[in-house]
């Protein structure tokens, strides 16, 4: 069973905070309008670890704060001062999607917070507003000009649209569920701010971490590319890639072998 609290960024914005298990701290983020779900799902609950999960401003239960700051930088940020503040360091951290472009960045820019670092279906590798987040920049603009059932119309007939039902499916599940994603105004600005931006870090920065890694990538994702996951597994020395299977696939297949390279990653360390 997971439990909820919270915590308190340095500008006053109140973040939710959702832990379960026992053992030395795991900090586990999720992925770009996602939230603490998405972790409980990810993360194995018999691995000896506890699991922490802070949603970051605008997702879940967390306030958005000042929409003009929300970033990948900023929610790096607010992830070391929870860190900082509330556990032992250093920690394993890691994160799905959005979560893992958050601790690529915390893992480079604050080495002293992190012991170990899980990145699974990146979206990011280092270069910032990449191709494959286009089509959530493109729904955060229909978002921002159209009602949101005109709007979510006019994605579904887009070429984007119709090619997300065609080669990916589960992608394009997420992002129409975006349409009906409450607040309108916070779900347009985090998907054009976030689609636009990038961890902040460099390959090179990338290729010089010298800690234990896990990659975890799938293929039929035009969001998450595999070759976004080998990329950075191949540029990180330490690191253990593991292609798991595709959600759209089998989805309790996909759980399973994500909780079963969690685990093993994990219980090595």
């Amino acid at each position: 069973m997971s439990e909820a609290g919270s915590f308190m960024t340095e500008d006053g914005t109140r973040l939710n905070l959702d832990s379960a298990g026992a053992g030395p701290a795991v900090v586990f983020q999720h992925g770009l309008c996602g939230d603490a779900g998405q972790t409980r799902e990810a993360f194995p609950s018999d691995c000896g670890y506890q699991r922490f999960t802070v949603e970051a401003r605008g997702h879940g239960s967390s306030e958005p704060g000042d929409l003009r700051k929300l970033s990948i930088a900023t929610f790096a940020d607010d992830l070391a001062g929870f860190i900082e503040q509330e556990l032992g360091v250093p920690v394993v951290v890691g994160g799905i999607s959005m979560g893992a472009a958050i601790c690529l960045r915390l893992a480079v820019r604050r080495p002293d917070l992190v012991r170990a670092l899980v990145i699974a279906r990146p979206a990011w590798i280092a270069a910032a507003a990449p191709a494959n987040m286009r089509a959530n920049a493109e729904v955060g603009h229909l978002l921002r000009t159209l009602e949101p059932k005109a709007a979510k119309a006019a994605f579904l007939a887009s070429e984007t649209g119709r090619r997300l039902a065609k080669e990916a499916p589960d992608n394009l599940a997420s992002l129409t569920g975006f349409f009906a994603r409450q607040p309108i105004q916070v779900t347009a600005t985090l998907l054009t701010a976030i689609a636009g931006d990038g961890p902040g870090v460099t390959e090179e920065e990338i290729g010089n971490l010298a800690i234990p890694t896990l990659v975890i990538g799938h293929q039929q994702d035009l969001i998450h590319p595999l070759s976004h996951a080998h990329s950075i597994a191949g540029c990180v020395p330490a690191a253990k890639f593991v292609e798991i299977t595709p959600k759209v696939v089998n989805r309790a297949q996909y759980v399973s072998d994500f909780h079963t390279a969690m685990r093993n990653f994990l219980r090595e360390l």
